[in-house]
């Protein structure tokens, strides 16, 4: 063989062709074959000697041609056999590549069948030949004519023929990458890409997955010739496919079939950051690519997304053009997410027509968790989506720089779930990525010193919650929080204090940040600015609290500070009590400057004091000698003078204006609260001891406080009984206008002495230990400040103070008030007691104190005085209040408080219902959770309780009985026992109970019975009780069933009670609902008229959605839905708006008052003939694929056009003739005010217009839907008269009549003489 070869080689090299081809034709096919197998094997003159047969092969001699065709033939199985070289390889695919266009038409027809088959058998593993394929693919397009089977093909038809053939047949997963990197170089139209895509992509799902990123990069290349959106969803698809099967195998590991192979969670992580890095980095190159990538994002729906979407959205981030496109599109996604699911969870209608929308806040938070595995493309992202959404979404500045959404435990509103999300990403990013920790660190510190204008309390939450999950990691960036304490005078008082509570775990570890916090807090303390000194005392509160000294009583007081975060620290620091001691009593002395700054300093001071004491209770010596010496200040030590206490000294005057300086009450509050305090805990440390004996014993420890303090409050106590309100200067005659200075003098003073009222009540109350004696003080001193307290609102209540003063009772004490006063049944006590419950001034106060602190505890989370703070120690007494409010209210009925009623106020009972609904909703605020346990402790003995406590919906519904049973009995009673304000409580109090009900439960079913029966057979002229009960029908119905029905119902029965439009036509006399009548109708329309809304506006988005599924539905191969066929959601719409039409019907022909109510309907009219139109529109756009028109659509039609229309410009002609009246047999004149007044009304609204337009292009949509179905619609219209010039001949005739007889009297007067003008 070699001797063939190296003769070829030199003939080649010579001059004489003829001998070479004489030569080469001297071999047989076999020798030829030989030659040229070994040649390839030995690597040696391969090349030449290829060129050499080429040379003397000549393609248009038939010989030549041949033999060129035997060679490719032989060579291509031989370059894929492994035996070669790879330099060898390149040589020969090199050369055969330059000769290919020299081929003729069959030759390369017969190399490209080839080629097919050996693909298709799995010969082409190694792929290095196949870079010869495009070539040869590209030679046949260009050949004008092939013969193919009997007859003849173009070149290109048979190469789509080669293409179509090989996409067809089955190919080894080994040469799937080779041929999608072959496929690049061949020319391919659009339809034989789309063809190729398809393939390529089915074939993903047999390879291994580390062989999926290379192919993903490949598939991206080829992307440059067509198919972008198809590759790039193809790829999405694909990984969402993988990811779900990851998540099913390790969910249900156990029942999973043996050969299913796990897909490691690992593995597949780093494939997916791999892949996002390939497309990432193409569509940087191929800006076009980027375009349909976000394109395709924009018309997805949520059930597309997944974590690797997102993961790539976040990645391309990176690239700066598309940075805030990104942004926009997942903050619009998001958005869109929550309130489609929060609609769909407000509806039963929806939810039995569509599936649970998947959760793109959870996706987000996948994508978090996944890229712990080396995805650190995606986490700079992720970093910025999360500060993106806190800054979009976070609470905004309200006016007088309040905050404008509430901040409540739970996030309700779609923009406060988003900024919720933000705070998770930030959070969940700075556990798992350590490069990312301090950036984050960073700009939250940064936005909390630099947002003063803005709301900051959700970075606030944010940074708490990354100091308590990782204390010891945020030392490494202890020099950012040190750099942020700087600021903290100048921040506002509520971030000051958000601060200082999120570092307290810190300063257990770390002594520098303790040491420079310190630092900046005595810098702080005489800062210029009132809240920077206000965040100083509340820092050294806080630092009080928190490092407890050896010896102190343990305590569950713990409040929302530190609790968990705390066991974590105080592993990696040593106890030292005596540095913590010396460290307390520094600050303490510190803090003792602060008595003489303002009124604000030091009543947080006097508040944090209590809290103090309880959690530090050997700094209580200190603390206790601190309030005395104040105390001492303003104290009247002769006890002859009276009143006992220097109130001039607690006032100040500056610039002409007088102004509070020492809050005394508080002052003497915390005082007598820390008393408390102290001696309850020693009696229960010794609890045998005798109570004088332990006094002396510790007086001699303290240096006798506790005694001299107990005097100085008796003395106190005894003196202010004996005051009178002349001795304050403050008698009915006394001035308390807020324009003078004595006025405002006399309204502090007020605030003053009712404050040291109060705080003598519970000091007394205590102290008595049930005596009566104690008892008939304590109501002498509460009958001064009734007495007080009503001057106070008689002077002030047209002015700005004649809201009731902040009580200073402690949240503790109105519970054991309440407590005692209703449910304490001990014999011992009956006669002291019945001291206090003879006063029902005294039973009001202590129930409306009572409803203060809930309301307190609503609005803010906390409330005033010791406990205040601790959300456990609230809770149980916010349960133990609930248990008597609601022993009182069931117990005792509201007919015997008549005196009440008479007075124009709310009775006791009444004010207990009104404690409950205030506490329920409180309760589902602020301790969402803990609802079950609030109503379990209502201790309500009942068999029927007892049998239920295991379901929450089976509690609930036996308070709900309760409420019913005491609304049924109001609504029995005649018209003058009726109560409308505890009516309505009851009925707000089942709303909101019925609200924790599940809908899918009995309970519920039986509420929505008992509500329906109720609204039935109630005929009080009500609007406010009318309202309630119908809003809680709505509101339960809506849940349980669509309420179109129900909507109808009511119409007819408005339409009943207000007549009808012509006063001609008598109305059939329909009631379905007896709280429907003359007085109540109006309100009732409006509320019906809301849930036309609400319907109308989930039909709109039924439409919408099915639109968006349309554009991504594919159009199957020539199948249309048959006309027989109708798809559910559309079936659902057709009928509800069919529904709604007739109830529209109803109302439209209704003699409705003018204002509010016909403005409303006028504006639903027109809001639901632009959902008609979009309804319509929808049938245009899918004609096509339906094949026809819906019978059930032409009928709603058809209702539209013969009902609704006409009715609609009759209701406009009446409307504009200021015919507005009740339209009942008794006819009212009108006088002329009324008449102008609707005249401008309706010259004001926009309503009338707003619908004649509405209606107009219903019209014109349906004449394009007529043309295109080839269904006459309009048959069913009347043409519009609302734009022509009318004449009404009625009303002319009338008015000639009318000319007429008048002129007939005038002409039988007698004719007055006509004077001439001069």
């Amino acid at each position: 063989m070699k001797s063939e070869m190296e003769k070829i080689v030199s003939l080649s090299d010579g001059d004489s062709t003829a001998e070479l081809q004489k030569y080469l034709s001297s071999l047989t096919d076999d020798q030829f074959i030989s030659v040229v197998t070994y040649s390839a094997l030995q690597g040696q003159n391969i090349g030449a000697m290829i060129k050499g047969i080429f040379k003397g092969s000549p393609p248009s001699a038939p010989e030549g041609s041949k033999r060129r065709l035997l060679l490719y033939q032989h060579c291509i199985p031989l370059c894929e056999s492994r035996d070669l070289q790879t330099e060898v390889v390149a040589d020969i695919v090199g050369l055969l590549m330059l000769e290919t266009h020299n081929l003729p038409g069959p030759s390369l027809a017969q190399l490209g069948s080839l080629f097919v088959e050996a693909i298709k058998i799995g010969k082409m593993g190694n792929g290095k030949s196949l870079e010869l394929f495009p070539t040869v693919l590209t030679a046949l397009a260009a050949c004008e004519t092939l013969s193919y089977g009997k007859g003849e093909l173009s070149g290109e038809e048979y190469k789509k023929q080669l293409i179509n053939s090989l996409c067809s047949s089955r190919w080894d997963p080994q040469c799937v990458i080779h041929l999608t990197t072959m496929f690049r170089d061949v020319p391919l139209s659009l339809e034989e890409l789309h063809f190729l895509v398809e393939k390529v992509l089915r074939m993903f799902l047999k390879l291994e997955l580390q062989e999926i990123p290379p192919l993903v990069y490949q598939l991206l290349l080829l992307s440059a010739k067509g198919c972008k959106k198809q590759i790039l969803n193809g790829i999405i698809s694909y990984f969402k496919e993988q990811d779900l099967r990851q998540k099913e195998e390790q969910k249900d590991t156990e029942s999973m079939d043996l050969e299913v192979q796990s897909i490691p969670q690992d593995q597949l992580r780093h494939v997916e950051g791999t892949a996002i890095l390939h497309i990432v980095f193409a569509i940087r190159l191929d800006h076009e690519l980027g375009r349909e990538f976000l394109k395709s994002f924009k018309q997805t729906s949520d059930g597309d997304l997944c974590p690797f979407s997102i993961a790539m959205l976040l990645s391309v981030v990176r690239i700066q053009r598309y940075e805030e496109q990104v942004f926009e599109l997942l903050k619009g996604i998001i958005i869109k997410n929550v309130k489609d699911e929060q609609l769909r969870q407000g509806s039963k209608f929806l939810q039995d027509l569509l599936p649970q929308c998947c959760s793109v806040a959870q996706m987000i938070l996948d994508t978090v968790k996944n890229s712990i595995f080396g995805w650190d493309h995606v986490t700079q992202g992720l970093v910025q989506l999360g500060f993106f959404l806190m800054d979009t979404f976070g609470p905004k500045p309200g006016p007088f720089g309040k905050t404008c959404d509430g901040s409540t435990t739970t996030a309700k509103t779609p923009s406060q779930q988003a900024c919720r999300l933000g705070g998770q990403v930030l959070l969940e990013g700075f556990k798992m990525h350590e490069p990312i920790r301090g950036e984050i660190l960073e700009q939250v510190l940064n936005r909390l010193v630099a947002k003063i204008a803005s709301p900051v309390n959700h970075f606030v939450d944010l940074f708490s919650d990354i100091v308590v999950s990782a204390p010891m990691i945020l030392l490494e960036s202890s020099s950012k929080v040190i750099e942020t304490f700087d600021h903290l005078s100048y921040l506002p008082l509520a971030t000051g204090q958000g601060l200082l509570k999120a570092v307290q775990p810190l300063l257990r570890v770390s002594m520098s940040i303790k040491d420079a916090l310190i630092l900046v807090l005595r810098k702080a303390m005489f800062s210029s600015q009132l809240d920077g000194r206000k965040s100083a005392v509340s820092g050294f509160l806080l630092l009080l609290k928190n490092f407890k000294v050896l010896g102190s009583l343990a305590t569950s007081q713990s409040s929302q500070t530190i609790s968990s975060s705390q066991i974590q620290v105080d592993v990696h620091s040593r106890y030292n009590s005596a540095a913590n001691e010396a460290f307390c009593l520094e600050i303490l002395s510190g803090l003792r400057r602060c008595l003489g700054q303002q009124a604000d300093v030091r009543l947080m001071l006097y508040e944090g004091f209590n809290d103090v004491c309880r959690r530090n209770s050997q700094l209580a010596s200190s603390i206790m000698q601190t309030l005395l010496s104040q105390l001492k200040r303003y104290y009247e030590p002769e006890q002859d003078l009276l009143p006992p206490v220097k109130l001039e000294a607690c006032l100040s005057a500056q610039e002409g204006q007088v102004f509070l300086q020492e809050p005394l009450a508080h002052l003497l509050s915390c005082t007598v609260h820390c008393l408390l305090w102290l001696h309850s805990k020693l009696h229960s440390a010794h609890p045998n001891t005798n109570e004088s004996d332990d006094d002396d014993d510790k007086d001699e420890e303290e240096g006798g406080y506790q005694s001299e303090l107990n005097e100085i409050l008796e003395s106190i106590t005894r003196r202010m009984i004996k005051s009178e309100l002349e001795d304050f200067e403050l008698d009915k005659s006394a001035e308390f206008s807020i324009s003078s200075n004595v006025g405002v003098k006399n309204n502090i003073y007020a605030v003053l002495v009712m404050g040291m009222y109060e705080v003598l009540i519970e000091y007394n109350f205590i102290k008595a230990n049930y005596s009566k004696n104690r008892f008939e003080e304590l109501m002498a001193l509460f009958n001064h400040y009734h007495k007080l307290s009503e001057i106070l609102r008689e002077k002030s209540g047209k002015g700005r103070l004649s809201k009731t003063p902040r009580s200073l009772l402690s949240i503790g004490f109105v519970s054991t008030l309440l407590t005692t006063l209703f449910r304490d049944s001990t014999l011992s006590r009956e006669e002291a007691l019945s001291v206090l419950r003879s006063s029902g001034e005294f039973l009001r106060y202590s129930v409306s104190v009572a409803l203060q602190k809930i309301q307190q505890l609503e609005e803010t989370g906390h409330t005033d005085g010791p406990d205040g703070q601790s959300p456990e120690k609230i809770f149980r007494f916010l349960c133990d209040m609930t248990s008597v409010l609601m022993w009182r209210y069931t117990n005792i009925p509201s007919t015997v408080e008549d005196a009440g009623r008479k007075e124009k106020r709310s009775s006791l009972s009444q004010m207990c219902l009104e404690g409950l609904l205030r506490v329920f909703i409180t309760c589902l605020q602020r301790y969402p959770d803990r609802m079950l346990q609030l109503l379990s402790a209502m201790d309500i003995s009942d068999d029927d309780l007892e049998s239920n406590t295991g379901n929450i919906s089976e509690i609930i519904f036996f308070y709900i009985r309760q409420f019913q049973r005491a609304l049924f009995t109001q609504l029995s009673g005649g018209e003058e026992e009726f109560n409308s304000k505890e009516a309505q409580l009851l009925v707000s109090i089942l709303s909101v109970l019925s609200r924790q009900l599940d809908p899918s439960s009995q309970q519920f079913a039986q509420m929505i019975t008992w509500t329906m029966k109720i609204c039935k057979e109630t005929s009080f002229e009500d609007t406010a009780l009318t309202k309630g009960l119908l809003s809680l029908l709505f509101n339960l119905h809506v849940l349980y069933k669509s309420p179109v029905s129900l909507v109808l119902e009511l119409c007819q029965d408005i339409h009943s009670q207000l007549g009808d439009i012509d006063q001609d036509v008598e109305v059939e006399k329909q009631s379905h609902f007896a709280i429907v009548n003359i007085k109540t109708a109006t309100t009732t329309a409006l509320l019906v008229l809301s849930q036309v809304n609400r319907v109308l506006n989930e039909v709109d988005w039924l439409i919408a959605k099915r639109k968006s599924q349309l554009t991504l539905e594919k159009p199957t191969n020539g199948e249309s839905t048959q006309i027989g066929q109708q798809d559910p959601l559309e079936k659902a719409v057709t009928l509800q708006l069919g529904s709604l039409v007739t109830a529209l019907n109803e109302l439209v022909q209704t003699a409705l008052l003018p204002g509010a109510c016909t403005d409303t309907l006028l504006r639903e009219l027109s809001c639901t003939y632009t959902i008609l139109t979009t309804l319509v529109k929808y049938n245009i756009q899918c004609l096509g694929q339906q094949g026809g028109l819906q019978s059930r659509f032409e009928k709603l039609v058809k209702l539209s056009g013969s009902h609704l229309t006409p009715q609609c410009y009759n209701f406009i002609t009446y409307a504009q003739s200021g015919e507005l009246s009740s339209g009942h047999d008794k006819k009212k004149k009108r006088d002329e005010a009324n008449v102008a007044g609707s005249a401008k009304l309706l010259r004001e609204t926009k309503g009338i217009p707003n619908l004649i337009f509405s209606i107009e292009q219903y019209e014109k949509y349906l004449i394009t839907l007529s043309k295109k179905s080839k269904v006459n619609l309009m048959q069913y219209m009347k043409l519009s008269t609302s734009r022509d010039f009318r004449i009404n001949t009625a009303t002319v005739d009338a008015a000639l009549q009318e000319l007429d007889a008048s002129q007939q009297s005038e002409e039988a007067r007698e004719p007055k003489k006509k004077r001439r003008k001069q």
